[in-house]
């Protein structure tokens, strides 16, 4: 039977873990349940001490990201299973069974992901992960359930289990032997789309990664940065071009960037037309940021001939903005 960890990263988030934290001891009582915290300043350690002595707390000296956090703190967990939940996260009866199936009766998966509605309004899809992560050939990600901003309403379209390419940090369950064999998430990226780069790596060992619909949570989003803030924009736009990087073969990976300095420079003129311009700027900040990073990130690149089809469809962004599809059965129905 696999020892199932659930690890919470938690920075000044005593709010939060009053409100969702028990869920997860009610539903968990499987696993054995830890909470990283990223060397909070609230009482978040101190609550934890004084109300839930029986959760294993790990204190990390300094707040690295999401991406240095969880890698400082899983060195210290002992499971053959961990489950990196994040601290808005309501958790149901049962959500842990049918993915450590998943696990037991599959020896090629290494990483998944639950269905994830959205706590506000449980009848849709929430934008971190939705019903399971994908790409387009030019690196963008989206989700089944989540194009962009188009969030669908959960009819069962998506109860079943199915091979994604991308699984989210908001709650994505990892075989321990896999997490160190890929030497854990990149620190470089600090926080958002560190998954997607982690998924992308095991993908390129010839990993599986996989849905599960039959497993529920409710996330509540935005608790660090909100969908629009100009960090946000930064750190994704940023981080997508240095998977590219890492991950593509070279010469692929160099025309997309090409493209994609295109695109983005769309997106940010788009930004000014709706009056964002503070999200321009962080477009423009990403894209000198990656290019100073460059030669850091190439020689990141895993020296294998293994090549994957990694997208799902050309362009999300034509599919989305100019075809108006907004929903993944609608993109893929051909």
């Amino acid at each position: 039977m696999l020892n199932l960890a659930v690890v919470i990263l938690n920075w000044n988030g005593e709010a939060l873990l009053k409100t969702y934290l028990p869920s997860v001891i009610e539903n968990s009582v499987e696993a054995d349940i830890y909470v990283a915290d990223n060397a909070s300043t609230d009482g978040s350690v101190a609550f934890l001490r004084k109300n839930y002595p029986e959760i294993k707390i790990i204190q990390n000296s300094t707040n690295g990201g999401f991406a240095k956090g969880y890698n400082d703190a899983l060195k210290e967990v002992d499971a053959d299973v961990y489950c990196l939940l994040n601290s808005d996260v309501e958790v149901t009866p049962n959500w842990l069974n049918p993915v450590m199936e998943i696990f037991a009766e599959n020896p090629d998966v290494a990483i998944v992901q639950p269905k994830i509605l959205d706590l506000l309004k449980p009848d849709h899809f929430e934008y971190a992960g939705a019903a399971g992560g994908f790409l387009d050939q030019l690196g963008y990600p989206f989700c089944r359930g989540r194009i962009f901003q188009s969030l669908e309403r959960d009819t069962g379209q998506y109860n079943d289990v199915c091979e994604i390419f991308w699984a989210t940090g908001a709650c994505m369950f990892i075989r321990k032997k896999v997490f160190d064999e890929l030497g854990g998430f990149d620190e470089d990226y600090f926080a958002h789309q560190e998954e997607v780069d982690l998924c992308w790596r095991a993908q390129n060992k010839g990993y599986k990664i996989l849905y599960v619909g039959r497993s529920e949570v409710l996330h509540l989003g935005g608790s660090t940065l909100s969908n629009m803030n100009p960090k946000k924009t930064y750190l994704n736009f940023r981080n997508s071009l240095f998977s590219i990087t890492k991950n593509l073969p070279r010469k692929k990976a160099l025309v997309i960037i090409l493209f994609r300095l295109l695109l983005d420079g769309i997106a940010a003129i788009r930004f000014i037309l709706q009056g964002k311009g503070r999200h321009c700027i962080a477009i423009l900040r990403a894209h000198l940021s990656y290019y100073r990073q460059f030669r850091k990130m190439y020689r990141k690149r895993e020296k294998t001939d293994f090549v994957i089809k990694y997208y799902k469809t050309k362009s999300i962004v034509l599919s989305h903005y100019v075809y108006r599809i907004g929903s993944f059965n609608e993109l893929v129905k051909d």
